[in-house]
């Protein structure tokens, strides 16, 4: 029988088998991967979808299931499994049910959708600002070399940064709500631009029909009262960097002169959280090869007081010795299993916390488009340099052939944004027989073209721990739902 399901709107996930199951934490799952259908089963229908799906050859469409197929099913599970023939005729039943109201076995109906994504128009609804390419810190894991991106140490000027406020505005077409993240380095170093540019992007919101979503990202050391105050009233979200226990921490985050991190910035950050009311922030880690026990790190952020954390793995050359590498993988899976059986028991004891990749919605998702073409980098979301000139994300900063142009001319090279604008889940191979690609919307393109040579290739180590993920949270969703 089919002891639970949900439906994730609008959000059409393919396979070649139109079918992902797996058994975690006790529960066995079944998910139809067009419909986005998620169903918690008992045996007998999880091994009957098991069959169904062989017989089928994995069609990529709808299957119907008629008394001939119903027929080789029903065997093979009489003699393969040992089941009693009246629980394979309710399995079936119950099969049949979920084809007819098509939450099982449906066809893929977004596939012809992708085709026509060059020819959008292109509207800019989010600006990563580089206002501080420096650092305070120094971090061993920074893929932005201390915060310079492998160029030259600058802060952004008030006057590039207005530039950049009025490039978004005049991109941004019909769209209302506009984004912006203050980034580094460390955005703090340059604190009284990022004053200015909130209270210019305030002015503007009248003149123009806009509202801006102001965000930063800060290691936490120039932090002090005013900013705070300033944030809890301007910032829409913080994300405080922290990795998690203090011999972790302070191992890849230290100062400059080589003193740990840990202690200078936990009481502030601490404070920053309760002064937000513990929402509207991420303290947000880095786990390497060295703490392959990171949940011990979402635990112990979550026990310092912290509620919204968010630990995610390093991207690094394979050569470094904190690079996680393919034979750390089994390893991290079994960690991200083992958090989320602990995120289950605290959350019903009632100290629970939010963890950012357990955080799923299986009843109303994202729109078609941001599930098949993913953040939108290099199309909708650009990061600007101190100096102005626009990238795809703060990840290309630094990369000349992917500047697309600069504030003063806006997009130049066009050519450029059209290959992000098909970077979809259909473009790219290791997607397509992907359950998650959906989910994930494809993954980051630097990394893909990091690992992979082309903005349309896959991270191989990211999408294994991302598919984990989305494993574990759709299982805490139903161990969660169980206990009401």
């Amino acid at each position: 029988m089919i002891v639970g399901a949900f439906l994730l709107a609008g959000a059409p996930i393919k396979e070649n088998n139109v079918i992902h199951q797996y058994k975690n934490n006790g529960y066995a799952i079944i998910m139809d991967v067009n419909s986005g259908s998620v169903h918690v089963a008992d045996d007998v229908v999880y091994d009957a979808v098991a069959v169904l799906t062989e017989e089928t050859g994995g069609a990529d469409g709808q299957v119907s299931l008629t008394d001939e197929l119903a027929g080789r099913v029903k065997e093979r599970l009489s003699l393969e499994y040992g089941y009693e023939e009246s629980d394979i005729e309710d399995a079936l039943s119950d099969i049949r049910e979920l084809i007819d109201r098509e939450e099982l076995f449906t066809g893929d109906l977004y596939h012809d959708y992708v085709i026509d994504f060059k020819k959008r128009s292109t509207v800019v609804k989010a600006l990563c600002l580089h206002v501080a390419h420096d650092c305070n810190l120094a971090c061993r894991y920074c893929f932005a070399g201390e915060g310079e991106y492998h160029g030259r140490r600058a802060l952004m000027s008030f006057e590039v940064g207005r530039k950049a406020l009025d490039f978004l505005i005049a991109n941004s077409g019909r769209r209302r709500h506009l984004e912006v993240d203050f980034f580094g380095g460390e955005p703090l170093m340059n604190w009284d631009v990022v004053r200015q540019l909130v209270e210019y992007g305030r002015s503007q919101e009248a003149l123009h029909d806009k509202q801006f979503r102001f965000t930063l990202t800060t290691n936490g050391v120039l932090l002090n009262d005013e900013i705070m105050e300033f944030c809890n009233r301007e910032m829409s979200n913080v994300v405080l960097s922290l990795d998690g226990r203090k011999e972790v921490n302070d191992r890849m985050r230290p100062f400059r002169n080589g003193k740990g991190s840990y202690d200078y910035i936990v009481p502030k950050f601490l404070k920053f959280a309760e002064s937000r009311g513990q929402s509207n922030y991420y303290v947000r880690g880095t786990f390497t090869h060295n703490n392959l026990d990171f949940s011990e790190d979402v635990l112990h952020l979550a026990d310092l007081g912290f509620e919204q954390i968010s630990v995610e793995p390093v991207v690094a050359d394979p050569k470094e010795p904190y690079a996680i590498l393919p034979e750390d993988i089994p390893r991290i899976l079994e960690e991200y299993d083992r958090l989320a059986v602990e995120y289950i028991k605290r959350k019903k004891e009632g100290r629970g916390f939010r963890f950012f990749h357990f955080m799923i919605d299986l009843k109303q998702g994202p729109c078609v488009a941001k599930r098949l073409a993913g953040c939108g980098s290099g199309t909708e979301y650009l990061a600007v340099t101190p100096w102005g000139d626009l990238y795809p994300c703060h990840q290309f900063v630094g990369r000349e052939d992917y500047c697309l142009g600069d504030v003063d001319r806006g997009i130049i090279h066009t050519e450029l944004r059209d290959r992000f604008k098909m970077c979809n889940v259909y473009a790219k191979e290791k997607c397509r027989s992907c359950f998650a690609r959906f989910y994930c919307s494809g993954g980051c393109a630097a990394n893909a073209l990091n690992y992979d040579g082309s903005i349309t290739g896959a991270y191989d180590i990211g999408c294994e721990m991302q598919k984990k993920r989305i494993e574990c949270a759709i299982m805490i969703q139903a161990a969660l739902a169980d206990g009401e």
